[in-house]
């Protein structure tokens, strides 16, 4: 799946071992969907080199692929959306300017 956000917070990286021993880090964003009715999304991108890949900063508008897991914990559910790639939004391109008056002149004098 894939969303646009405006990134409004990047929160502060967490780390630890799992139970088998291998450390682990985690950073959280907010971002904010755009149209009439903005909604604030949080997502996570999971692992060292994915976010050292994946750098977000407050006002940048990216596009971020994710998938969606559900897990049950004491009778509750909790869901996770984690980011595996997050793109930087194309920057607009600049407007083509319009033929000035003096080369139509010019052209006019074509036999075609």
């Amino acid at each position: 799946m894939e969303i646009n956000l405006k990134i409004t917070q990047v929160l502060n990286p967490q780390e630890g071992v799992s139970k088998d021993g291998n450390p682990w880090k985690v950073q959280g964003y907010v971002g904010e969907t755009q149209g009439e009715y903005q909604k604030k999304v949080y997502f996570e991108v999971f692992g060292a080199d994915r976010i050292e890949e994946n750098q977000c900063e407050v006002d940048e508008i990216v596009k971020v692929s994710f998938d969606i897991e559900s897990r049950e914990y004491n009778g509750r559910w909790y869901t996770t959306i984690r980011a595996w790639k997050v793109e930087k939004a194309p920057l607009a391109a600049e407007p083509v300017p319009e033929a000035s008056e003096k080369q139509s002149e010019d052209n006019e004098d074509l036999p075609f």
